[in-house]
């Protein structure tokens, strides 16, 4: 496999599943890089959908992806779509780079230990990962990991969602599922099992209008009463939208952290007041051709899992087309201990309701009908292992 940092080497080539904004982003990141080479685009869309550069990328099968690669990246954003293609590109030997939460939070763990496969910087929690590296590394001792939200609304309307897509450029799926909260308790999951945390409650506490370093210092003091560092977040709109870090440094002497801006302590938050989506994905990328560790990835004993909660009542029947980013349900962290029989949100996207439910509930796997895909077959052995 080529060293990215070696300038004698061939540059890397660079395979990419899917064609969504991040996809994009990257395609168009890795042409100026004279490193990184993108060689393969595999999406489902027609080709005449395509831009005109993944359109001359494009391949039609996993197999034909493997053939001009010598790394993944998946972000395609579907996990029934991402289970086969990742599994056929590890089992073929190629390193998997993904920025991809909810494959990872849903059936990552059976993928952690086949080969390498890590999340990338760029989402917050590859972000989160990244700072954990350099608050060890200035002897910080964490108990907060902690992601930043500006806004809230667990039942967003079809309109504000439209005029938010338009606005911001991106698809109406991602903004409902920002604002509705599912993709920070995604987040919040996966930082949770990669860095062996816990969470405070189910849905996490997220706390409103505080301050960071009052924030961070409440969740802190929580964690401590736990026993464990906790994973959650602060909902805040005048916070950057970025990632910190909250705990003790013994190593550093207090007035000395004083004087560097940290406050009086004893807790002390430090922040990556940004995340850049695919701007960032080619530093991991860099990371794993070099023959670095994995970044952040599930890992093979993940306690937290999403389920799912209606947003309106559902009825008998009725498939729910689009899960997560959808206006049927949202997704809540909870321990896995506490959810044995709980549907995983990351799989409902085509699943089929089998009896009414309320608005508000939470849904159980005997309420609905999940795909036959790969994937859920793969949830179904993770499942079956962590019971045993």
């Amino acid at each position: 496999m080529p060293n990215s940092l070696d300038p004698n080497s061939k540059p890397a080539r660079i395979g990419i599943v899917g064609t969504g904004f991040i996809a994009t982003g990257l395609l168009s990141v890795l042409s100026h890089s004279t490193r990184l080479t993108p060689t393969a685009v595999l999406s489902r869309r027609p080709a005449r959908e395509l831009s005109e550069s993944a359109a001359e990328l494009a391949v039609n099968t996993t197999a034909e992806l493997i053939s001009k690669c010598d790394l993944v990246v998946e972000c395609s954003g579907d996990v029934h779509h991402a289970a086969p293609i990742v599994e056929e590109v590890m089992a073929a030997g190629l390193p998997v780079v993904t920025m991809a939460t909810e494959f990872h939070v849903t059936i990552g763990s059976y993928f952690a230990d086949k080969g390498m496969i890590t999340e990338a910087e760029g989402d917050q929690p590859g972000c989160l990962a990244a700072l954990h590296e350099e608050a060890i590394e200035m002897g910080f001792d964490p108990l907060v990991y902690g992601n930043i939200k500006g806004f809230l609304n667990h039942y967003p309307t079809e309109e504000d969602m439209r005029f938010w897509s338009e606005k911001q450029g991106i698809s109406i799926p991602q903004v409902t599922s920002f604002t509705d909260g599912t993709k920070i308790q995604m987040e919040q999951a996966f930082i949770g099992n990669g860095m062996k945390t816990d969470i405070l409650c189910r849905g996490l506490k997220g706390y409103s209008e505080l301050e960071l370093h009052e924030g961070g210092a409440q969740l802190a003091r929580e964690a401590e009463e736990l026993g464990k560092p906790v994973s959650d977040y602060l909902l805040n709109g005048k916070l950057p939208p970025g990632v910190f870090i909250t705990g003790r440094n013994k190593e550093a002497d207090p007035s000395v952290l004083r004087y560097l801006k940290l406050g009086d302590g004893p807790f002390y938050t430090i922040i990556r007041p940004y995340h850049l989506c695919h701007l960032e994905i080619p530093r991991t990328i860099r990371r794993v051709l070099s023959g670095g560790p994995p970044l952040l990835n599930n890992s093979t004993e993940p306690t937290l899992m999403v389920c799912a909660v209606a947003k309106r009542d559902l009825k008998a029947g009725e498939s729910i087309k689009r899960a997560i980013g959808g206006y049927a349900v949202r997704g809540e962290a909870i321990r896995i201990e506490n959810a044995r029989n709980l549907a995983p949100i990351g799989l409902m996207d085509g699943c089929r309701v089998l009896r009414d439910i309320e608005k508000g509930a939470t849904i159980s796997l005997s309420d609905v009908e999940l795909p036959a895909t790969r994937a859920t077959e793969i949830w179904h052995e993770l499942n079956a292992a962590n019971i045993g």
